[in-house]
C-alpha cells in the first residue's frame, strides 16, 4: 500500500496530528518554545500534536507560518477532522436561528449603473471582493447594497453591513478591532470564541468563521486600506463589497470599480422616478425640458441630490419645474442646494428635530432615542421621522431603524451649530446620554446574569424606553445598539460627562459577558474609575473600584481584583450603602475562595445575604445563598449544601435559567449524587439544558464538568470521562485559559479513579502550572494533593513532598 492509500484509510485526526508533528520537527523547537512562539498554551499544543484535540484553524495557520509553509493544503484534512460536537437538543423555547440580514433596504428607484453593476459582480466572481470608490453622494453605497441584494440568494448564511465611518463628520473612523467584534457578534459567535486581545487574532477568528459559511458583507464608507484589510474574508466562499471616497490602492488583491456622476440620460430617468413623473411630453419635466436640465445641473448629476430634488417635486404637485429651479438656485453647491431646499419645506418642529439628528454619535438609530434627543413624545417623533423619510432626508434600512447619509448628517450638524444655541445643544446631548444610560439599565435588568445592582442615578429618565419582554429581547437590543452605546460612551468622555462615563459600563456587564469578553470591559471600567475619581462621590468611587475588580477577576487577574475590592471597601466605609456592600461582599467571597481561604468566603456570602435583605433587594439573598451552597459543597458539607440549594430553588423567578437557580441545580446534583443518583442526574440534566438554551459556553462547560464529577461518584466512570471530555472540548474553544483552572482537578480525579493515572498526573500538573499565575491557591493546593494521591504507591517520597507543598500553599 502506498503513502496516499495509507493516508486515505487512516484516521483523519491522526493524520492531521502527524502533519503537525512534522511542522514541529521543521521548527526545531520543543513543545514549550513552539507554543510560546505560536501564542498557544503548551498543554493545548501538546494535545494537538498527540491527536487528542483538533486545533482551531487559526492555530494551524500560525504553526504553518512559523515554518514558512502554506497552510492551504492542510485545509481539507482539517475540515474532515473538525466535525463539531452534535448540536444540543433544542428545547421548545429555543427557536431555530434565522440567518442575519443587516443590509439596508434596496432603493426601489435604482437607475442606470449597468456597467458599474456588471463590473462589481464580475469582480466578486473572480476575486470574491470589490472596492467601489467615488466622490460623496455619487451612489457608492446604493450600488454596493443593490449588488449585495442581488447576491443574497447565493450567500444564505448571512448578509452583513457595517458603516466604517471613514468620512463621518464628528466621529473618528471605526477601529478595525471594534468592527471585527461587531461582525463576529452579528454571526452570533460566542464571546468565549472571540480573542480578547490582538487585531491579528481577531481577524484570524473572523476569517475562520467566514471560511465555513457563505456570507456577503458590505464594508461601507472605508477610510483607507489599513482599516479594511483585517475585515476581508480569507479562504472560503464568502465575499466582501467595500465602498470608499478614496481609491484603496493598498488593497492589491481587491479590484476597484470607480464611479463617476450619472450620465445626463441616467440623471433624467432617476429624477423622473424620484419625482413620480410619468415621463414624456405631458409630464412636468417634459413640459419644461430646459428647467429640467437645469435641475440636473444644479444637482451635479449626483444620485443623492437628485432624489432629494425629486422628493420635493413629488410632494408639491402645484409646483412647476421652474419653481423647483428657483428654490434650488439659492444653494451654494449641489448638496447645499438639495439639502437646503428639502429642509425649507419642513415645519418648525420637523426642522428642529432634523437639526437634532446631527448630534447623534452612532450609525443607525430608533424612534426612542430620537424622542429623547428632541424631548418630544414618542408618537410625535415617529410621525416626524416619517416626514423626513418622505423628504429623503432620513433612510430606513429596516422596519424599526433609521440612518442618515454622511452628507445629510453633516448638513444637520452644521445647521444645528448655526441655528441652535449652545445651551440648547448641550441640553439635547445631555438627554441623549441620559437615554442610553437608562435604556442600557432597562436592558440589563431584563438579563439577570449577575447579582442585581443599583438603578441609574444620572440625569433624567426618558419619558419612554423600549420595552423588553424577556432577556432575549434585551440582548437583541444590546446587540443592535452596541455601536451606539460605545459612541455614546466616547461622546460622554469627550464632553466631560463623568457621571455618564461612570454609570454606563455598569449596565453592560451582562452583555460583555455574553458577547465581547473581558478585555474591553476592563478598559471601560478603568475609564469609569478615572471619571469617578474626578467626581469625588464616595459611592460612585466605591462602585467603580468594585466594578473594576469584577472585570479584573473575570480576566483572571486575582491580585488586581483583590486590590480593587480593598479600595472599594475603604470608600464604602464612608457611605453605608447596604446594596453596594452586599455586592462587594459577594465579589470578595469569590476572590477569597480562589485565594485558598475556607471560612472567610462562607462568612462573606452570608454577610451578603443579610445586607441584601437590609437593602430590600428581593432576589439578592438567593444569589448569596446559591454561592454559599456551592462553597459548602466544595468543603464536603454535602447535606448542608443540598439544603441551601433546595431553598434557592424554592425562590420563585420568571426565568428558570437565572444564575442562582443554575448554581443551585448544579450544587444539588453533585451533593446528592451518591445517595440519590436519579435525582442528581435530573438536576444536572435540567441545568445543562438551561445553560444550552442560554447559549453560554462557560456555563455549559461547568455543567458538563460537574456532571462528570457526579457520574464519578456514582461509579459510572466511562460516562463521567465522556462528560469531562465534552466540557473540555468546549473549553478548548475559549481564548481565556484561566477558566480551565476550575475544571482540571476534578477531571484529573475522575481519570485517577478510572485507572488513567498518567492522564490524571498530566491534568493535575496543568492545574499546577496555571494556578500560581492566577493567584488561585485553592486549586494549586488541590493539584498538589491530587499528584500526591496518584504517586502514593509509585513514589511515596514525591507524594510526601507534594502534600507538604499543599500545606505551604494554604498556610497564612
Amino acid at each position: 500500500m502506498d503513502t496516499q492509500e495509507r493516508a486515505a484509510t487512516s484516521d483523519p485526526q491522526d493524520e492531521l496530528a502527524a502533519r503537525l508533528r512534522l511542522l514541529q520537527e521543521l521548527s526545531g523547537l520543543g513543545v514549550r518554545a513552539l507554543a510560546r512562539d505560536a501564542g498557544l498554551s503548551s498543554s493545548s499544543l501538546s494535545r494537538y500534536l498527540n491527536g487528542q484535540t483538533v486545533p482551531p484553524w487559526p492555530a494551524v495557520v500560525t504553526l504553518c507560518r512559523l515554518v514558512k509553509r502554506d497552510p492551504r493544503p492542510l485545509r481539507p484534512l482539517w475540515e474532515r477532522t473538525s466535525n463539531p460536537l452534535p448540536a444540543p437538543p433544542r428545547s421548545s423555547r429555543q427557536a431555530r436561528p434565522v440567518p442575519r440580514n443587516d443590509l439596508p433596504r434596496d432603493v426601489p428607484d435604482f437607475t442606470g449603473r449597468e456597467e458599474g453593476l456588471a463590473a462589481v459582480l464580475a469582480a466578486i466572481d473572480s476575486h470574491r471582493a470589490v472596492s467601489v470608490d467615488g466622490m460623496a453622494g455619487v451612489g457608492k453605497t446604493c450600488l454596493a447594497v443593490h449588488a449585495a441584494h442581488r447576491l443574497a440568494a447565493d450567500f444564505p448564511d448571512a448578509q452583513l453591513y457595517v458603516d466604517l465611518h471613514g468620512f463621518t463628520e464628528g466621529r473618528p473612523p471605526l477601529d478595525p478591532d471594534a468592527a471585527l467584534r461587531m461582525l463576529l457578534g452579528a454571526l452570533d459567535v460566542p464571546s468565549e470564541k472571540v480573542p480578547q486581545e490582538g487585531l491579528e487574532q481577531l481577524a484570524a477568528c473572523w476569517r475562520s468563521e467566514l471560511a465555513r459559511r457563505r456570507v456577503v458583507v458590505v464594508l461601507d464608507n472605508a477610510a483607507d486600506a489599513d482599516q479594511v484589510r483585517p475585515l476581508l474574508p480569507g479562504a472560503g466562499p464568502s465575499v466582501a463589497l467595500i465602498t470608499s471616497r478614496n481609491r484603496l490602492i493598498g488593497l492589491d488583491e481587491v479590484p476597484p470599480v470607480s464611479l463617476d456622476v450619472l450620465s445626463p440620460e441616467e440623471s433624467a430617468r432617476l429624477l423622473a422616478r424620484a419625482s413620480g413623473d410619468p415621463g414624456g411630453p405631458d409630464g412636468r419635466l417634459g413640459r419644461d425640458p430646459r428647467s429640467a436640465a437645469e435641475v440636473l445641473r444644479l444637482c451635479g448629476h449626483l444620485p443623492l441630490a437628485l432624489r432629494l430634488a425629486g422628493a420635493r417635486l413629488r410632494h408639491r404637485p402645484g409646483w412647476t419645474v421652474g419653481i423647483l429651479v428657483e428654490r434650488m438656485a439659492e444653494g451654494t453647491s449641489e448638496f447645499d442646494t438639495a439639502f437646503a431646499m428639502s429642509v425649507r419645506q419642513l415645519n418648525r418642529s420637523q426642522a428642529r428635530l432634523f437639526r437634532m439628528l446631527g448630534l447623534l454619535p452612532g450609525a443607525s438609530f430608533d424612534e426612542y432615542v430620537v424622542a429623547a434627543l428632541a424631548d418630544v413624545p414618542l408618537r410625535d417623533a415617529r410621525a416626524m421621522l416619517e416626514d423626513l423619510l418622505d423628504a429623503h432626508l432620513v433612510q430606513q434600512p429596516t422596519a424599526d431603524r433609521y440612518r442618515l447619509h454622511d452628507l445629510v448628517h453633516q448638513h444637520a450638524r452644521r445647521a444645528s451649530a448655526e441655528q441652535d444655541s449652545a445651551a440648547e445643544r448641550e441640553r439635547a446631548l445631555g438627554r441623549l446620554l441620559d437615554y442610553y444610560v437608562h435604556a442600557a439599565a432597562a436592558a440589563d435588568a431584563a438579563m439577570p446574569y449577575v447579582s442585581p445592582g443599583r438603578p441609574p442615578s444620572v440625569g433624567r429618565p426618558p419619558a419612554e424606553l423600549p420595552r423588553f419582554t424577556d432577556k432575549n429581547a434585551a440582548f437583541a437590543w444590546l446587540v443592535a445598539e452596541y455601536g451606539n452605546l460605545m459612541a455614546a460612551f466616547e461622546t460622554a468622555a469627550a464632553v466631560g460627562a463623568d457621571a455618564h462615563v461612570c454609570e454606563l459600563p455598569r449596565f453592560l456587564r451582562a452583555y460583555f459577558a455574553r458577547r465581547c469578553g473581558t478585555t474591553h470591559l476592563n478598559v471601560l471600567f478603568e475609564r469609569s474609575l478615572a471619571a469617578a475619581e474626578r467626581l469625588g462621590d464616595p459611592l460612585q468611587l466605591a462602585e467603580a473600584h468594585s466594578d473594576l475588580g469584577f472585570a479584573r477577576y473575570n480576566a483572571g487577574r486575582m491580585a488586581e481584583a483583590a486590590a480593587a475590592y480593598e479600595a472599594a471597601g475603604l470608600s464604602l466605609s464612608q457611605v453605608g450603602d447596604a446594596r453596594a456592600e452586599a455586592e462587594l461582599a459577594m465579589r470578595r467571597g469569590y476572590v477569597s475562595w480562589d485565594a485558598g481561604q475556607v471560612e472567610e468566603p462562607l462568612e462573606l456570602f452570608r454577610l451578603a445575604g443579610t445586607l441584601y435583605e437590609k437593602a430590600g433587594c428581593p432576589t439578592g439573598p438567593a444569589h448569596a445563598a446559591a454561592a454559599e451552597a456551592w462553597a459548602m459543597l466544595q468543603l464536603g458539607h454535602r447535606e448542608e449544601a443540598a439544603r441551601r440549594a433546595r431553598e434557592v430553588l424554592a425562590v420563585p423567578h420568571a426565568d428558570p435559567a437565572w444564575p442562582p437557580a443554575l448554581t443551585a441545580r448544579i450544587t444539588l446534583g453533585v451533593a446528592v449524587a451518591h445517595e440519590e443518583p436519579d435525582e442528581a442526574a435530573e438536576h444536572l440534566r435540567q441545568a445543562l439544558e438551561l445553560a444550552r438554551d442560554d447559549g453560554h459556553l462557560n456555563n455549559q462547560a461547568w455543567c458538563l464538568n460537574c456532571r462528570g464529577v457526579a457520574l464519578r461518584q456514582m461509579g459510572r466512570y466511562e460516562e463521567a470521562l465522556a462528560s469531562h471530555r465534552e466540557a473540555f472540548a468546549l473549553l478548548d474553544e475559549l481564548f481565556e485559559e484561566h477558566w480551565k483552572i476550575h475544571f482540571l482537578n476534578g477531571y484529573a480525579e475522575t481519570c485517577r479513579l478510572a485507572g488513567l493515572a498518567e492522564e490524571a498526573l498530566r491534568l493535575h500538573r496543568q492545574a499546577l502550572e496555571l494556578a500560581p499565575g492566577l493567584g488561585n491557591r485553592y486549586e494549586e493546593a488541590l493539584a498538589h494533593e491530587g499528584i500526591a494521591t496518584v504517586l502514593d504507591e509509585s513514589d511515596p517520597d514525591a507524594a510526601a513532598e507534594h502534600r507538604a507543598a499543599a500545606l505551604r500553599v494554604l498556610s497564612p
